[in-house]
């Protein structure tokens, strides 16, 4: 690692203006990816800003007919949490099975879609449960959210504060697992709300996350497993890489589409 300023803000206002006066800062919530990729000089911020211990950032609530979820809010309470199992349990174990104990207990749901690691497992869900991200700034739908792989619509100067899931009326999260990582090497997250049908689709893309049209339309004529398994996926724009092809992926898509409706039941 090297030298930078490291600023620890009481308040989200302060974080706030620590980015707004730093050269070229870097937000620390988890530290999950930021640190590691700061081991590897990957990325050489001039200042750090941890809002890891903002209480203000850690809340679970549910009203009305969505769950809000602070940005700070670690895996672990996400998937522990009695309201989300209850009222979106397809949550809850997606947030149950990112990563292992420890990256569940340090890692937040604000970090890992500011992030969007194109493998990474709640952006699948946001995309797929048509969520509303809150930030300091104003509320960016998930469908607006997400510009491409380890991209997303945020400003340099913009934090996550919460984010909005809409109760659905059956989801369901299916991935298949790097065994070593942990991170999805297909994961697809399927719905059915007042949005209508969503298929969201997580690390297969080279764009990152991104949502399975063709899939969502079949589901709309007959919600059921073989509606999803009988559509063909294109290998085009999937990722290739040492733990499989994009034609493999393609083949996983389906395979783990089928799966998410059965189980969503």
């Amino acid at each position: 690692m090297y030298q930078f300023n490291y600023h620890r803000p009481k308040t989200l206002d302060e974080a706030v203006k620590a980015l707004a006066d730093a050269d070229d800062p870097k937000l620390l919530a988890g530290g999950q990816t930021l640190i590691p990729t700061l081991k590897q000089r990957l990325a050489m911020p001039s200042d750090l800003v941890d809002i890891g211990s903002l209480a203000d950032l850690r809340y679970i609530k549910a009203e009305g007919d969505a769950l809000t979820i602070g940005a700070g809010t670690k895996h672990a309470d996400v998937a522990a949490s009695a309201d989300v199992m209850k009222h979106n349990p397809a949550l809850a174990k997606l947030a149950d099975n990112i990563g292992d104990p420890a990256v569940r207990h340090m890692g937040t749901l604000g970090g890992s879609i500011a992030n969007n690691d194109p493998a990474a497992d709640y952006p699948g869900a946001c995309l797929a449960l048509d969520a509303k991200i809150h930030t300091t700034k104003r509320l960016i739908e998930a469908d607006e959210f997400f510009t491409g792989m380890f991209e997303t619509a945020l400003e340099d100067d913009e934090i996550i504060k919460e984010v909005t899931f809409p109760h659905p009326e059956k989801a369901a999260y299916m991935k298949f697992a790097n065994p070593a990582s942990r991170y999805a090497m297909v994961g697809v997250f399927v719905s059915k709300g007042p949005w209508g049908i969503r298929v969201a689709v997580t690390g297969a893309g080279q764009d990152g996350v991104f949502r399975a049209t063709e899939m969502e339309a079949a589901l709309e004529k007959n919600w059921s497993p073989d509606a999803v398994a009988n559509v063909k996926i294109s290998p085009d724009g999937l990722n290739t890489d040492m733990h499989g092809s994009a034609e493999y992926r393609a083949h996983l898509i389906s395979v783990m589409a089928k799966r998410a409706v059965e189980a969503a039941g």
